[in-house]
């Protein structure tokens, strides 16, 4: 017969092989993820088990919404259910010096891509090392460096990106190096590749750059790496927080990515705000609003199988979010986003997208000791172009009310 204690153990390994099997977890982009601490697992509650260690840990991440959307371009309103997010995460540290970290997205493609074969599904497949209590490396499929709030904030939280954001690759194949002279400070260093998939796939099998009244063939890079910096700073006990990057992208031969990222927090008991400044400066089109945007007005229908793209780009957005908790329980949310998109060349075509963001949401949490909110939310969206590019204004609307659950399975 077994003993009581190694039925315990036995039923807590049946419980973790099910919640790894058949759970589906997210965590954040780089470091946050969410607030897990004095969340009480699945497993524990069921098995009565104090858990001792953090060398496994599964979440399960999912926001779903009955959602109204309204596009003024056609002037109708659409009504649905559907799954905004639902990733699954496994997690751990093996000692002080060795952690993991494995998260896939469940609803987007399996394959591997065509250039790092990776999934696109899978965010995260890294191991790291502390070398000290200062130094770590890591390596796999990170999460790139990039600064900002919003960039780093779990998806299931965010109910509106802003432009770049919303158009960046977020994951690439790397090696990261961190260093902390203080606890409260650490500077990194990334270096990645630029794209999952193959030059060709991205850009087509005849691609050309328009650069002023030329065009020109484009040529892939021989080495399409991306170099990233980075800062996190935390002032005043935590109450003042930065995420500065700054970052160089090879695109093409001879054409560069650069980046700039500043990311300031104000974090107080009840109230938390950010604002976040990205500027992109793009000798291709890498986020692609300007060329989808305009392009085909320009070439036309093109039965020769080529593909063109703009030459020097510049995008800048500006981000601001408030979350304040007014009461026990409850978490009001306001969020406002600004986007400039200009292309450089093109004296009609300087400043010719101005976008404007908004969003409002009421958030109630039920449910003591788990990370669980049912939501209210209102967000929309304003193209504003000038007349010279001849695009048209317009707007969205999209209303919601779902739920937002990240379970802490194990």
């Amino acid at each position: 017969m077994f003993s009581v204690r190694t039925k315990k153990r036995f039923l807590l390994a049946i419980t973790s092989l099910f919640f790894s099997v058949g759970a589906s977890a997210q965590g954040n982009n780089t470091l946050m993820g969410g607030n897990d601490e004095g969340f009480e697992s699945i497993a524990e509650r069921i098995t009565k088990l104090e858990k001792r260690h953090d060398a496994f840990n599964i979440y399960v991440n999912f926001a779903g919404s009955v959602k109204s959307e309204h596009d003024s371009r056609t002037d109708q309103w659409e009504s649905r259910f559907a799954n905004r997010q639902l990733r699954l995460e496994f997690k751990g540290t093996i000692n002080d010096k060795l952690f993991y970290r494995l998260r896939h997205c469940l609803n987007k493609s399996a394959k591997g891509q065509s250039f790092d074969n990776f999934a696109e599904a899978t965010d995260i497949m890294m191991v790291g090392y502390n070398i000290n209590d200062k130094v770590t490396v890591a390596g796999g499929k990170l999460a790139q460096l990039w600064g900002g709030y919003e960039f780093d904030e779990n998806p299931i939280y965010v109910y509106e990106y802003s432009d770049i954001v919303s158009h960046m690759g977020d994951f690439m194949t790397g090696v990261m190096v961190s260093f902390r002279p203080v606890s409260n400070h650490e500077f990194a260093f990334e270096m990645s590749n630029t794209y999952q998939k193959k030059f060709s796939d991205i850009y087509g099998a005849l691609p050309y750059v328009f650069e002023g009244i030329s065009h020109k063939q484009l040529k892939k890079s021989s080495a399409p790496f991306c170099y990233i910096l980075n800062w996190n700073g935390s002032m005043f006990g935590g109450k003042l927080n930065t995420r500065w990057s700054c970052g160089l992208q090879s695109l093409a031969k001879g054409k560069l990515s650069r980046m700039v990222t500043l990311g300031q927090q104000l974090n107080l008991p009840n109230f938390q705000c950010y604002l976040d400044y990205m500027g992109a400066f793009d000798q291709l089109d890498i986020l692609g609003i300007a060329t989808s945007e305009l392009m085909p007005a320009i070439v036309g229908d093109d039965e020769s199988g080529s593909t063109f793209h703009f030459g020097k780009v510049k995008y800048h957005t500006l981000t601001a979010k408030a979350d304040w908790q007014f009461a026990p329980s409850w978490n009001l949310q306001l969020k406002g986003m600004y986007g400039i998109t200009s292309v450089s060349e093109y004296e009609h075509l300087h400043n010719y997208r101005r976008s404007y963001g908004y969003v409002g949401s009421l958030e109630y949490f039920p449910v003591k000791k788990q990370d669980f909110r049912l939501f209210l939310s209102y967000a929309g969206r304003k193209y504003d172009y000038t007349r010279r590019c001849g695009l048209t204004d317009y707007n969205t609307d999209r209303v919601e009310l779902g739920v937002i659950y990240r379970i802490k399975a194990y």
